[in-house]
């Protein structure tokens, strides 16, 4: 079974800010732009930023709450993500390990 790899999930993924505030939605389950830019080096303004991002590609989704926006992870987009990261990596190690095979039957007809 091959699955799609979809370029806007996983350029979101790929900037590691993105990915902390991931990490830190994760474990704490919900945050705000304020309260997420309290834990990391950047503005609240960059937070929302990237939280923009992140929600477009559906790996987050924000509820009004006052003056600010409450995030939270979307785990069935998150684990789409993980599959689709599993899917890679097989298909690497597929192809790693006929790339193996093609220099082990080189080296063997060296030494015939």
């Amino acid at each position: 079974m091959t699955i799609a790899v979809d370029d806007e999930l996983w350029s979101a993924i790929g900037d590691p800010i993105r990915r902390r505030l991931l990490d830190l939605l994760l474990a704490e389950g919900v945050g705000t732009p304020t309260s997420l830019s309290d834990r990391l080096p950047i503005s609240r303004q960059a937070v929302t930023k990237h939280l923009g991002v992140l929600d477009r590609a559906g790996l987050v989704h924000a509820t009004p709450m006052g003056r600010e926006r409450r995030y939270e992870v979307d785990e069935a987009q998150l684990a789409r993500a993980v599959r689709q990261l599993n899917e890679v990596g097989r298909t690497w190690d597929a192809r790693l390990n006929r790339i193996k095979r093609i220099a082990e039957q080189i080296q063997r007809q060296k030494h015939d």
